[in-house]
């Protein structure tokens, strides 16, 4: 393992550092984020299913950003 890989492994610590902070403290504020137009939700007496499409194209999005920024400031 080489000093990449260390440098990847304390960004992923980070971010998840930071995900379960704005969670702990903002979870309030984010009950939209799975809720949202186009997220599939179907729910019977004995059978729920949920897929959040929209939601999973809206954090793909936001990640993709975040990543093209990186390389643009590196």
């Amino acid at each position: 393992m080489g000093n990449q890989t260390g440098k990847y492994l304390i960004l992923i610590g980070a971010a998840t550092l930071i995900i379960g902070i704005v969670v702990y403290f903002f979870g309030g504020h984010l009950k939209w984020l799975g809720r949202l137009p186009g997220d599939i939700r179907i729910e019977r007496p004995s059978f729920s299913f949920y897929f959040p499409i929209t939601t999973l194209i809206l954090l793909n999005l936001l990640i993709f950003l975040l990543f093209r920024i990186w390389k643009w400031i590196n």
